[in-house]
């Protein structure tokens, strides 16, 4: 794209010198260490830290089965071309194994020296080895292995008729190394599976004020002799692999994409090793057994001091009786504009109705679904799914809306990540119920959110249509910060037809009226966005951009960006992850800031602001701004354009800019830094969202209370 490199340079600098940029994998690593900072907070409750270290745990296993398992796919078919930043591939995982290594030590740290010894000060003692039981404590663990856990163990030797196990993606397993009884000179070795199906939690009987727990793989390591009975254990220490589960799937040679997907699923727990994690002082040749078996390298084997796979502690989590060390849970409120038992269709004819996740219940989402399958005067739905929950009520609606005789067209993605299996068994109930469903598009994923009601209404057809930032899947719309929009704009719900008539076939329409649409134009329009506020600076008129996001990787618009700020234009970015750009470089990128927010809530929502000369802009749409967003989704991003509601997303750009509690901001070194509170009050911006909706919520009730009393008659008590 040589033009658009010419296009964004400026007085001889190259906007897209790798030198201005930073690796992907790598400012990944920094998000990961913000969420870990979290868990090393002293103010933050000490259960709530145990959940941040477990978010740690878990991100980074997605991180290793996805894109370090892609970077060595590269190295392995010789791709040599290096990234925005001039990394190849190889350069990338030299980097990444010492970035990763010093995290998982960081994690470690964080477990054994900080929150081990303050849970114990709050009452919870984790035995850490089984060595370290009372003998009443043994007596229980002996029992309760041979009453619960024996009975499910499949013990696994390995001997010259026995080969070395196939063991399973992210399993957690115990190899041994065994000797038989009495004759027994040659040691073989052995595993057996930490069983998932059983708590890997396990509290022992109280002695005291103080609870005592222990791993699972703690008690099966001390009865490892009961599964093995002709031979004495010489040692045995836990261990657990991540494989590469990037799914490679031939779209355009697949007769049936939903049956090329579920045997792609297969493979994904027997791909190519790519972590070994051990117990620390592991037995020499037992890890010089799994290191060969497993075709493990050096820089891939991660020596663990303390229990492997931490995601158990958000187990830990869940143990009742430690409310006081936890965050009070959140109520969503609900919607002023859309009160328990209003008829949605009447609401959002009196104009567009903003809705703010979590802050705000999801609820009123799955009731304009469930309402349009009622309906008589409903025609047709029309919704993408993305990700759903477990036991989806939109599904439920969406079945029902069918079996009424609605016109019922559901785009299922199938390709989305780690919720492929679950989409599949959704897609699958959908079509038994009688709803058109659609898999996707071929080569793209469908990663947008959008739903059409058509209603036939006394002056016509009128289309109802939702847009949102975030999956329609009400479980995690109570921990993911996004933004909903209904509307009956004739303009949108006519761009919302063509979205459809595009995703099920037809040809797309030749105008659009609002949104606009991934891979076929958006990223053009945010460049059209940013170079408009760079021309306003450049004739001394106001300019600014405020954008929020989850990533920034895409070097074109990075490169707007830094062509933009060059110009004079004031740039502020809330992004939450991955952000390959740079600050505070001479002559390039001196106006724009770079905040990263990780509290309570998960930030998901994208906003993006445009000055616009004092008539500002605002859109909401599905889309980060990445090349897998901007150039291979269907994404959409929509204006928002009712004055009071442009108002609310600007307040919350605001908010987020001010706050100084659970902000890091990005420094012209490439590290983060909590954002100062000097001589500033303290500002949370999700507690201040809480509080701001329950305020609502409270004058809608009062609201309600006072028409109530109006509109009830007084009487006498002679009648």
């Amino acid at each position: 794209m040589r033009s658009m490199e010419q296009e964004h340079s400026a007085g001889g600098i190259d906007f897209y010198n790798p030198e201005f940029y930073t690796n992907r994998e790598l400012s990944w690593i920094l998000f990961n260490h913000r969420v870990l900072n979290e868990a090393r907070d002293k103010s933050t409750l000490l259960f709530e830290r145990l959940k941040f270290l477990s978010i740690t745990a878990s991100n980074l296993d997605e991180f290793f089965m996805i894109r370090v398992a892609s970077l060595r796919d590269m190295v392995h078919a010789k791709y040599q071309k290096p990234d925005i930043a001039g990394l190849t591939p190889g350069r990338q995982l030299e980097l990444l194994s010492v970035a990763i290594h010093q995290l998982v030590e960081l994690q470690y740290s964080t477990y054994n020296r900080s929150l081990v010894p303050k849970l114990k000060q709050n009452g919870l003692q984790i035995v850490g080895r089984h060595e370290d039981l009372t003998k009443k404590e043994t007596v229980f663990v002996d029992k309760y292995f041979e009453e619960n856990v024996y009975p499910v163990l499949t013990p696994m030797a390995v001997d010259s008729s026995r080969p070395f196990p196939l063991i399973r993606n992210k399993t957690l397993n115990i190899a041994a190394l065994v000797r038989k009884k009495e004759i027994g000179e040659e040691l073989e070795f052995a595993t057996v599976q930490v069983p998932s199906v059983l708590s890997r939690v396990v509290e022992l009987p109280a002695d005291g004020k103080m609870r005592k727990v222990i791993f699972l793989e703690e008690i099966i390591e001390r009865n490892m002799h009961k599964l093995f009975l002709n031979y004495d254990i010489v040692c045995a220490y836990p261990f657990r692999i991540m494989r590469n589960a990037d799914l490679t799937i031939e779209e355009d040679e697949a007769a049936d994409l939903l049956k090329e997907i579920e045997k792609q699923l297969k493979k994904r727990q027997w791909g190519e090793a790519i972590r070994l994690e051990v117990a620390a002082h592991c037995d020499r040749r037992l890890l010089r057994i799994l290191e060969d078996e497993l075709h493990i390298e050096e820089d891939n084997l991660y020596v663990i001091d303390g229990p492997l796979d931490l995601t158990v502690l958000m187990k830990m989590y869940g143990l009742e009786g430690f409310d006081h060390l936890k965050a009070a849970k959140y109520t969503p409120q609900p919607v002023p504009q859309l009160p328990p038992g209003c008829r949605i269709f009447d609401e959002i004819r009196k104009g567009d109705i903003l809705l703010h996740h979590p802050y705000q219940t999801f609820a009123p989402v799955v009731e304009f679904i469930r309402q349009a399958a009622k309906d008589p005067e409903v025609l047709a739905i029309k919704q993408t799914l993305y990700r759903v929950s477990g036991n989806s009520p939109i599904i439920a609606a969406l079945a029902l809306a069918a079996e009424n005789g609605k016109q019922v067209s559901v785009l299922v993605e199938l390709k989305a990540r780690f919720d492929e299996e679950n989409n599949i068994v959704w897609a699958r109930m959908l079509e038994k119920a009688g709803c058109h469903v659609i898999y996707g598009l071929v080569g793209l994923k469908t990663h947008s959110k959008i739903t059409l009601v058509v209603r036939r209404e006394e002056d016509g057809i009128r289309r109802y249509v939702h847009l949102g930032t975030g999956n329609y899947n009400d479980a995690t719309a109570k921990l993911y910060t996004d933004i909903g929009l209904f509307t009956c704009s004739e303009a949108i719900g006519e761009d919302a037809t063509a979205v459809f008539n595009m995703l099920s076939g037809y040809s797309e329409p030749l105008v659009w009226n609002k949104l606009s649409l991934a891979p076929l134009w958006l990223k053009n329009r945010f460049l059209y966005l940013i170079d408009r506020e760079k021309k306003a600076a450049q004739a001394g008129r106001l300019a600014r951009i405020i954008a929020k996001m989850n990533s920034l990787c895409d070097q074109d618009v990075i490169a707007a960006l830094y062509g933009a700020a060059a110009a004079g234009v004031k740039i502020d970015l809330i992004v939450r992850g991955i952000c390959c750009l740079k600050t505070g470089i001479k002559g390039v990128s001196e106006n724009i800031t770079v905040r990263s927010i990780v509290g309570n809530f998960l930030e998901h929502g994208r906003i993006f602001y445009f000055e616009n000369d004092q008539n500002y802009e605002i859109y909401c749409g599905s889309a980060d701004w990445m090349p897998r967003n901007l150039e291979r989704r269907v994404e959409i991003l929509f204006p928002v354009d009712r004055p009071e509601l442009k108002e609310r997303l600007l307040h919350i750009l605001q908010s987020q800019l001010a706050d100084n509690i659970k902000a890091s901001v990005l420094k012209p070194d490439g590290t983060y830094t909590r954002a100062s509170k000097r001589g500033r009050q303290a500002y949370c911006s999700q507690e201040v969202f809480c509080e701001e909706a329950m305020a609502e919520a409270k004058r809608m009730y009062r609201e309600e209370e006072q028409m109530t009393r109006t509109f009830i008659p007084e009487t006498g008590h002679g009648e």
